[in-house]
């Protein structure tokens, strides 16, 4: 399950509503949704600047959230900081309760909770999804540590997917930090 949202959605829209849905309509047609495709997503529900995506494999999952991401920030280069949208991502895999063609239940509540948590512009997944990935997908995954999620009874492991620029330099503090690569099954601690 893929959760993600416009980080400072509020503010961008209080600045330039037209501006700033034209910019998330084109985001949306010509770069997310044509991702999610490629990538077997199913986008269960869409609400405004927020989107639940459903998929089958979460390597499919981290493999668009990636892409995504990055394509945005490649966009941004060339855009006002303060006019560019950044999406939060968050993943988990968990079971789901299908009604029609809606979803509900914890993997769904996990994912958007994660998403919350995530940098703007970044991807933020549970134990559960990162155990599923290692060693799948070539990425480098940063431990958070153990996170207590608003309205989730179970403090939950999470990891930050780093994307390369910015968020590769980035480093987090706590004594669980460490980072692990995923692509070849090498694990590594850093204090």
């Amino acid at each position: 399950m893929l959760a993600a949202d416009v980080a400072g959605y509020s503010r961008l829209m209080g600045r330039d509503e037209e501006r700033t849905l034209a910019q998330l309509k084109t985001l949306r047609k010509t770069l997310v949704d044509p991702a999610i495709a490629a990538h077997r997503g199913r986008i269960v529900k869409s609400t405004g600047d927020g989107m639940l995506v459903e998929f089958a494999s979460a390597v499919d999952a981290i493999r668009l959230a990636v892409k995504i991401q990055r394509d945005i920030a490649t966009q941004n280069e060339s855009s006002e900081p303060e006019l560019r949208l950044e999406l939060r991502i968050g993943i988990h895999v968990g079971d789901i309760i299908i009604d029609e063609d809606d979803i509900f239940g914890d993997g769904v509540n996990i994912a958007a909770r994660l998403e919350g948590i995530a940098r703007p512009g970044g991807i933020c997944i549970s134990d559960d999804a990162q155990r599923q990935v290692r060693g799948k997908i070539d990425v480098i995954f940063d431990d958070i540590g153990v996170q207590n999620l608003k309205n989730i009874a179970e403090p939950m492991r999470s990891w930050h997917v780093q994307l390369g620029g910015q968020y590769a330099a980035a480093q987090l503090s706590g004594p669980h930090h460490r980072k692990i690569q995923a692509g070849n099954g090498v694990f590594s601690h850093c204090s």
